[in-house]
Parts: C-alpha cells; sequence; structure tokens
C-alpha cells in the first residue's frame, strides 16, 4: 500500500472500523472509503455491487458485523448466522470481482471450539464443538474465514483473516441487552454509582444518551427505578450474570487497528502458508496472551470507576464459555505485539464514556 491506495473500510462508524480509520489517518493514508449503514445497506447485494463499481478500492479491511454479548447471541441466533453471512458474502464476493488487492477480513476468537486447549492456537479451529449460546456467529465467522482461505487456493488473491480476543474502547455498543461484557459492565457500575448516590440527574444524563427499554432523559425517577432494577442495577449492589469465574481476555481497540494496518502493511498470504502441506488455519489470533477473571473485572472496574457497592453474581445465569484465552505467538513471531494493559484501557474508556455523555448533551 501507499499512502494514496483507495481503502473502503466496511463498518467505519464501529469499535473496530473507527479505530482502523484513525490509525490509517496517524500513518499517512488519506484516500480513505466509509459507508454508514444508513448510506450502504451491506447485506443489500445490489447495493455492494454497486458501490464498488462506483468507488472501485484497491484494498478493503471487512470490519462490519452484527455482534453483541450472550444475551444477543443466544437469542438472536437467526439473526447472527443470516446476517452475517449476507455481508460477508457481499462483500468478499464484490472484492473478488472487483480485482480488490488485498482484503482483511475480522472474525472474532469465539470461532474455537468451547473445549479449546488454553491458550487457543489457530490449529485448534474445527477440532471440537462449540459453544452453543454463539455457535450461529462462530459458524458465520468460520465461514467467512474459509471463505478467504479458499479463494486464496483457487484463484491466488491475498485476503488474510485475523482473529480478535475480545475488544473494548471507544465508540464500543453500551446497549445492556446487545453489548461485550466489558462496556455493559462499566455502563452498569456507572448507573450503579449513580444510583446509589442519588445522582439522579447523572442517569438522566446517561439515559438521554442512550435509551434503555424506551427510558429516556425525560422519565420520572420511578421510570428510572423499575428500569435499572431490570437490568441488575440496585441502591445498595449490582447483579451480574454468571459465577464470575470465566476467564476472558481483553484487547484495546486501538492496538487491534495498530495489529490490522501492520498486517496489511507487512503480511501476505503466501507468507502465511509456507510450510503447509494442506492450506488451512492461515488466518491469525490477535490479543494480548493475558487473562482475568470476570469477577477480578469486576472488582477492578468498580475500583476504576469509583463504584463501592456490593457486586452480586446469580450463577443461575449462563456463564459462556469458561476460559478463551487466544495463543497470540504466530502474531509474535511476524512482528507485532500489544501496548495498552487492562487497567489503563478501562480507564481510557471510561473517560471516553463520560466525554461521550456531555458531548451529547
Amino acid at each position: 500500500m501507499n499512502e494514496m491506495s483507495k481503502i473502503y473500510i466496511a463498518g467505519h462508524t464501529g469499535l473496530v472500523g473507527s479505530a482502523i480509520w484513525k490509525n490509517l489517518l496517524s500513518k499517512g493514508y488519506t484516500n480513505l472509503v466509509g459507508r454508514s449503514h444508513r448510506e450502504l445497506d451491506l447485506m443489500d447485494r445490489t447495493s455492494v455491487k454497486d458501490f464498488f463499481d462506483r468507488e472501485n478500492p484497491e484494498y478493503v479491511i471487512l470490519a462490519a458485523a452484527y455482534v453483541g454479548g450472550i444475551v444477543a447471541n443466544n437469542t438472536y441466533r437467526a439473526d447472527f448466522i443470516y446476517r452475517n453471512l449476507q455481508i460477508q458474502n457481499n462483500v468478499i464476493g464484490e472484492s473478488f470481482t472487483h480485482n480488490v488487492k488485498k482484503l482483511l477480513f475480522l472474525g472474532s476468537s469465539c470461532i474455537y471450539p468451547k473445549e479449546a486447549p488454553q491458550p487457543i492456537s489457530e490449529e485448534d479451529l474445527l477440532t471440537s464443538p462449540l459453544e452453543y449460546t454463539n455457535e450461529p456467529y462462530a459458524i458465520a465467522k468460520i465461514a467467512g474465514l474459509k471463505m478467504c482461505e479458499s479463494f486464496n487456493i483457487q484463484f491466488g488473491t491475498n485476503y488474510i483473516a485475523v482473529m480478535p480476543t475480545n475488544l473494548y474502547g471507544p465508540n464500543d455498543n453500551f446497549d445492556l441487552e446487545k453489548s461485550h461484557v466489558l462496556p455493559a459492565l462499566i455502563r452498569k457500575m456507572h448507573l450503579a454509582k449513580c444510583m446509589k448516590e442519588n445522582n439522579w440527574s447523572g442517569i438522566q444524563k446517561d439515559l438521554r444518551r442512550r435509551s434503555l427499554d424506551g427510558i429516556g432523559g425525560q422519565s420520572t425517577i420511578d421510570d428510572f427505578v423499575f428500569t435499572l432494577n431490570k437490568y441488575g442495577i440496585f441502591s445498595n449492589h449490582l447483579d451480574l450474570w454468571g459465577t464470575g469465574k470465566p476467564m476472558r481476555e481483553f484487547l484495546w481497540s486501538e492496538d487491534l487497528a495498530d495489529a490490522c494496518v501492520f498486517i496489511l502493511e507487512n503480511v501476505n498470504f503466501e507468507d502465511l502458508r509456507k510450510g503447509k502441506e494442506e492450506v488451512r488455519n492461515c488466518h491469525i489470533n490477535i490479543g494480548t496472551g493475558k487473562e482475568i477473571s470476570i469477577k477480578e473485572l469486576a472488582l477492578l472496574t468498580a475500583d476504576i470507576i469509583g463504584y463501592t457497592g456490593r457486586i452480586k453474581f446469580n450463577p443461575l445465569k449462563p456463564d459462556g464459555t469458561m476460559r478463551k484465552l487466544t495463543d497470540v505467538s504466530k502474531l509474535k513471531s511476524l512482528g507485532w505485539q500489544y501496548r495498552v494493559e487492562l487497567d489503563e484501557g478501562i480507564r481510557r474508556m471510561y473517560q471516553w464514556y463520560l466525554t461521550d455523555q456531555e458531548e451529547s448533551v
């Protein structure tokens, strides 16, 4: 790539895409193309074709996806497999038709088996059953990975798939039904802190920016209390799902963006297939190689936010996969390593969350 290469970032307003966009700009890439969902529905094949016909990008980063946490994954199973397959098929298919020089496909570490050995290597893909609650999403992402791999083998394309661990950072999704664990935890703890301190203006400001069940900033205190209680947020304690025992790995989104741009600039599919009799598992894990229990994460987040109420775990709710630590030795061997530690990342993310609320008022 050079600074004037036309690069299309699908999903450029989201957690991952916005971080990649920012990273590319910081490195001098100025010919960037992005479209919001309102401007371009990636599930509409005709619209995607028309977009590629007009823009004819040289490089494509597929960071757009239909994502959510354990509740959303298990509830909207058809949405997760159908929407993600549609998006992937359209963008990867048109990238091939329009002779894109290089494509980067972003998947997820949930592609790996529930009982995979720890840390999870790229070679563990498809070795045993997936975790049930996110199986449809995982299958869609595996299909995208295999599509990239198969186009490379059959047609000599240069499509690379990367599998990030759990991500967090600016522009994350804080919807308490559909978000991932860390943004949900930060928001719940912020609201619980406000409630414990009788800071109703703080709750009002939060719900004005991001409503809950249709409850916004103009609702009554009774409405606030009823809705927050529904999500486990009480005046003297916070209820969290599961036992708190599962271990998770977290990566700051801007570190992921830096890894993605590094791979685009320095790594080709041919580098990843060398020495393989059967060309498979050429994707790259992106993570920190460190893990923390959900209970420890909750305590760390409480300390950073300043929440002093009780934290209770509900063992009747699902835990999901107990461990999901990625083996990042392949990425390290290629020359990249993360920078932002978890405590610093949570501080940055909470500050961003508060600033985003202020700017929305």
